[in-house]
């Protein structure tokens, strides 16, 4: 029962569009028929300014931490098994509770299931499971951006990075199976949300911070 909560609170967490909800009460405009029509912080950037954008960012971060920590204190009060066909199963209720989130951010139940790409949630569950390594890639993410400024291109690395680096240091830090799991199907995800960027980024056609906006396929 208490996965099942979890999972649910998560996706219901996640569902809630913010930057929806701050562009409706900034201007009046549903973000989603506006520039990239992503409802996600880049696109609120572009729209709406650096302030919006950072109110955004930070309150969907703080959804995807909200629901790992939330199913972290239902699986506190709950037994689950350690061990099964896939192995260590420790951590199995935050993972999915996070996972849960973010499909509820890009799938949202209250908006016409039309949202982001998963990217802000997903830093905040990443960081809530697996901080240590979630700022290793970060930040190889973050010069990725400021180097080159694209920032799909700091959304892919931190991505499809993320499980590598896990894999790399689960013995290490000790990090449940479920993690992983997790961060590769995240990392999956994120190819598949940002498909015509990579397009794009091939073409050199993609947008940059600072530029003109154009309108996405």
């Amino acid at each position: 029962m208490e996965l099942i909560v979890s999972i649910i609170a998560g996706y219901l967490l996640g569902s809630i569009s913010f930057s929806y909800v701050v562009a409706w009460n900034i201007k009046k405009i549903d973000i989603r028929k506006h520039g990239s029509g992503n409802a996600g912080a880049t696109n609120i950037l572009r729209v709406l300014g650096k302030g919006p954008a950072i109110t955004v960012l930070s309150l969907d971060i703080l959804k995807g931490i909200a629901a790992v920590w939330l199913a972290k204190g239902l699986e506190a009060t709950a037994f689950l098994p350690a061990l099964t066909p896939l192995g260590n199963m420790e951590g199995l209720a935050p993972a999915l509770a996070g996972l849960a989130a973010i499909l509820g951010h890009n799938w949202p139940i209250f908006y016409g299931f039309k949202g982001g790409k998963g990217v802000a949630p997903a830093i905040g569950v990443v960081s809530s499971l697996v901080f240590i390594p979630a700022v290793y890639i970060g930040i190889v993410a973050i010069l990725a951006i400021v180097v080159t400024r694209y920032v799909s291109l700091g959304s892919l690395i931190f991505g499809a990075g993320t499980p590598l680096i896990i894999w790399l240091t689960k013995d290490y830090y000790s990090i449940p199976d479920p993690y992983f799991y997790l961060t590769a199907l995240l990392g999956l995800m994120s190819l598949w949300k940002h498909r015509t960027n990579i397009g794009r980024l091939v073409k050199g056609e993609e947008n940059k911070i600072g530029e003109k906006h154009i309108k996405e396929g």
